[in-house]
């Protein structure tokens, strides 16, 4: 799909230059797309009141939902919370071992847990407009930062799992 973008972009640009000809202006100068670039796309909400500003933060926010779900489900079963990512990946069917992995592309995972409680912060690797900080722990309320890793201290988000 992004090459029929570019045609488009393209296309566009050649009708301006041609308009402008026939109406005896010079043809307006536009820059060729970089080879690998992609399209800037504008977020879109995967759901009524998602938080998220970008497709990292999507993901992001989907991981913790999932990590918190799965804490939860963990917490039933044996009667406290997971003390490691593969601990719960072996111990709650919504978790996968791949999961555990720390590197999780634009972020980077650092969790503890272990009896009554855990806490999980997804920190990005770079922080800018679409990357945001975010911490999460047992109470099951998301904090969010801007330009530093996230704690409990931290702001809330507007979403929560109570």
């Amino acid at each position: 799909m992004g090459n029929r973008v570019w045609a488009g972009v393209a296309g566009m640009a050649v009708l301006a230059a041609l308009a402008a000809v026939a109406a005896g202006q010079e043809a307006p100068a536009t820059a060729p797309p970089q080879a690998g670039a992609a399209p800037t796309a504008v977020y879109q909400p995967k759901f009524p009141g998602d938080p998220a500003r970008s497709e990292p933060e999507a993901a992001a926010l989907g991981y913790m939902r999932t990590l918190l779900q799965a804490q939860r489900d963990y917490r039933k079963k044996f009667g406290h919370y997971a003390a490691s990512l593969y601990a719960l990946a072996g111990g709650a069917r919504s978790f996968t071992k791949r999961m555990a992995r720390t590197d999780r592309g634009d972020y980077i995972v650092n969790f503890h847990g272990g009896g009554n409680y855990f806490s999980v912060a997804l920190t990005p690797k770079q922080f800018d407009a679409a990357h945001r900080g975010f911490f999460l722990d047992d109470h099951g309320v998301f904090h969010v930062e801007d330009d530093k890793p996230a704690t409990a201290d931290s702001p809330l988000l507007r979403e929560s799992f109570q």
